[in-house]
């Protein structure tokens, strides 16, 4: 498999995407078992003992671990702490140059319909499945996969280390997420659970629970931006009851609220849990979507003193939940603190890998010494280790001020590019005019403020569409003011890397299939 970029250039349009003890089995199935048994993961002969037996035990690993994702964004850098490790992307967004991405070669246009189709493509993929059978049996990890994914793996001996996707499947459920975190303490906003097939029968429910008449009703999977509606007149019924009707609904209060986000690790010897960060969303210079996700604020401010701890507890509590469903490893709860009571309340579980991991690991590696994702690793090697888990804990409470942000294409055109941004170091002057510095895969080498991560998606021969994703920023400081306005530094940041693009229009012979909703080519 060559690591080098390919001459064929896909068509990107082409995508129409969109120590507690489980009493679950083991979700591989005996071959795959067998096979990873003799994988020797674990040479050790005792439990490793603290984190810098830990940190030897990853680094001299010789068990591959192939990271199998659209851009290596969710991990990228972890391949600094893990020997074995090694990106298999479809996006050659670093253009050759990362020494541990390798691009199966493209040889026709791929029509993917989700990030599901991404995976399985790539582990089917004749290079790949010939890479994997050389090498002894190892693990993969995903964002998104399915049952396919899970035959075309055990198909190649290859264990995934992540949770079954019949688990994350029943987990991802909004109405499981909120029996979950009733049980564990953690209670969602004030609500009640039903079906209702009229505005009237919808108001009755909500009438029993006392959650008056401005409603937010969800449907249990789907994108949030996609399956949460607010409802308070029967005009508001009317426009989205073609997508409620017949469905088990959360029905909600709708309060005045600041949403955030945390990632989790459940494992062993207790959950542990990353930066509090705040949302940024819904900024029509950043992306066409209403309400759209624009990337988070990592700020140890913008929340009142108590707030974070009361998150961190709640994120603890629902991951042991978790853990006694059987679900172990990293994962992602939204959370809503209510402003006017200072209640913190549970939103939504993403039972994966999420566009959280990257600032959650940059946190937790430069001011705790170890990222997070780590100790997922841990939990699916066969390996037994011990840690204080309080101390390590400890180390990841305090950190300095990061942004990050998802830049889309706002303006309504599809083009062919013809110049695009490298992915790298990037640094701005007074007048907001950046540079290029210098090809880097560490988000850790920033320096100041004046500089920032980009990571590019699409590239010379692609195409950029409307709310195609043109790349992720990752700066030191806040770009999103307490009251949670853009600031001049991230307005100036996303124009300047924009305007590095330049694009030309289609042939009269080009064709390119548009995605058909908001998710469809969603990457990040």
């Amino acid at each position: 498999m060559s690591i080098i970029r390919s001459s064929f250039k896909a068509n990107p349009l082409s995508f129409s995407l969109q120590r507690r003890e489980s009493k679950l089995p083991l979700r591989q199935s005996p071959k795959a078992e067998i096979k990873r048994n003799r994988s020797a993961m674990n040479t050790e002969t005792r439990p490793l003992r603290g984190l810098t037996e830990i940190y030897r035990y990853l680094r001299r690993n010789k068990t591959p671990i192939y990271v199998i994702m659209p851009t290596p964004f969710n991990l990228m850098g972890l391949d600094q702490w893990v020997g074995g490790l090694e990106f298999v992307n479809y996006f050659d967004i670093f253009d050759g140059r990362h020494p541990r991405i390798v691009l199966p070669t493209q040889a026709e246009p791929q029509d993917f319909k989700s990030m599901e189709d991404v995976g399985n493509y790539l582990v089917d993929h004749p290079e790949f499945r010939d890479r994997v059978k050389s090498q002894p049996p190892g693990l993969a990890l995903f964002v998104q996969f399915d049952a396919q994914t899970e035959a075309l793996c055990e198909d190649i001996g290859l264990t995934i280390a992540l949770p079954s996707d019949a688990l994350r499947n029943r987990l991802d459920s909004k109405i499981e997420t909120t029996r979950l975190g009733n049980e564990a303490g953690v209670p969602s906003a004030p609500n009640i659970m039903g079906e209702a097939n009229t505005y009237g029968e919808l108001s009755k429910l909500a009438e029993r629970a006392g959650l008056g008449k401005d409603l937010v009703v969800q449907t249990p999977y789907g994108d949030s931006g996609r399956t949460t509606f607010f409802i308070k007149s029967q005009d508001d019924w009317d426009a989205v009851s073609g997508k409620i009707i017949g469905q088990h609904l959360k029905i909600m209060k709708r309060l005045n609220h600041l949403p955030g986000t945390i990632e989790g690790c459940a494992t062993r010897h207790g959950t542990l849990v990353g930066p509090v960060m705040t949302d940024i969303t819904g900024f029509e210079e950043i992306t066409p979507y209403k309400g759209g996700w624009c990337g988070n604020d990592i700020s140890p401010s913008i929340l009142p003193d108590e707030v974070p701890e009361k998150v961190r507890d709640m994120a603890r509590k629902f991951g042991d939940r978790l853990y006694q469903e059987g679900y172990k490893g990293v994962f992602c709860i939204d959370f809503l603190l209510d402003t006017d009571t200072g209640e913190v309340y549970l939103g939504e579980l993403n039972p994966r890998i999420s566009g959280a991991s990257p600032p959650t690991n940059l946190i937790t590696s430069t001011y705790g010494g170890c990222p997070l994702f780590l100790f997922h690793l841990l939990e699916f090697m066969d390996v037994e280790y011990e840690i204080d888990i309080t101390e390590v804990q400890s180390r990841w409470n305090h950190y300095d001020h990061w942004t990050q942000l998802i830049l889309k294409q706002t303006e309504d055109k599809v083009e062919l590019i013809t110049k695009a941004p490298q992915s790298g170091l990037w640094k701005m002057d007074e007048d907001g005019h950046i540079t290029f510095l210098r090809a880097s895969y560490n988000i850790n080498a920033i320096g100041d403020e004046t500089e920032a991560f980009y990571l590019r998606v699409y590239g010379v021969g692609e195409y950029c569409y409307h709310g195609a994703d043109l790349g992720c920023l990752l700066a030191r400081g806040r770009m999103q003011s307490d009251d949670r306005e853009l600031l001049e530094r991230a307005q100036k940041w996303n124009k300047a890397i924009k305007a590095e693009f330049q694009s030309v229009p289609l042939s009269p012979n080009s064709h390119p299939t548009l995605p058909v909703n908001m998710t469809a080519g969603k990457w990040f």
